[in-house]
């Protein structure tokens, strides 16, 4: 599992900020990069309790396909947030969502292209591929400036925060939505810094599930990335 990208907006702040940060740690889990001490992947944020609407975000932020895979595996992003799908491969590839957040199709796209999807939208948004059944990755849209992904050792950290009251919300892939919920706090950001200490993040209770194509049928049993998908014409 790829360490990943520790990503943290934080638009138009107030004179006043402080830097809340902490370190996630998984537990309850059979995944052999959990046992090697990979925490990387958490999402973490701030939603403010005075219901002040967040800073509009502009920033585009990369999600590349190569060797078949998403990387990084896991973006955490504002609202309004364009996130990049360059293809790195030397095959074609096809992103797309069909779950709650927001569905989307960039459709058929050739190596060395690329195609951009603005997300308007706060929810989690699971990425596949409609060729390759083994590709997958998360995006976590939020109502919030201020968001975070754990890195390899599980550190985040949320600069630039203003003053105020938030409640602390968690996203792990691997976890149930009660275990998740269980984790929120509410806490009190001044001048100085906040530090959210361990977040012991179960996985049990999860459960993997196979995924269809945008076509909501199943993958061929054997995918071979044939001249239609290497570029070549016959």
């Amino acid at each position: 599992m790829i360490s990943a990208l520790r990503i943290c907006f934080s638009l138009a702040l107030p004179l006043a900020a402080a830097t809340v940060s902490g370190k996630v740690q998984l537990v309850d889990s059979s995944n052999p990069d959990v046992r090697n001490k990979d925490y990387s992947g958490v999402a973490v944020w701030l939603e403010r309790l005075d219901g002040m609407p967040p800073a509009a975000a502009s920033a585009t932020v990369k999600m590349a396909q190569k060797n078949k895979r998403f990387t990084p595996r896991v973006l955490a992003i504002p609202v309004g947030t364009t996130v990049d799908f360059p293809n790195l491969d030397p095959i074609f590839h096809n992103a797309f969502s069909n779950f709650s957040g927001q569905p989307f199709d960039v459709g058929l796209y050739a190596p060395g292209s690329s195609q951009k999807v603005p997300f308007r939208r706060d929810g989690i948004v699971r990425v596949f591929c409609n060729i390759h059944p083994t590709m997958s990755a998360v995006i976590v849209v939020v109502k919030s400036p201020y968001v975070a992904v754990s890195s390899r050792t599980g550190e985040f950290t949320l600069a630039g925060v203003g003053a105020g009251e938030y409640r602390v919300r968690v996203f792990h892939e691997r976890s149930t939505t009660e275990t998740l919920r269980a984790l929120e706090r509410t806490i009190r950001v001044d001048a100085a810094p906040v530090s959210l200490g361990a977040l012991a993040i179960s996985e049990s209770g999860y459960i993997e599930t196979p995924h269809k194509n945008k076509h909501g049928k199943d993958y061929p049993p054997v995918i071979v990335d044939t001249p239609l998908y290497s570029g070549k014409r016959p």
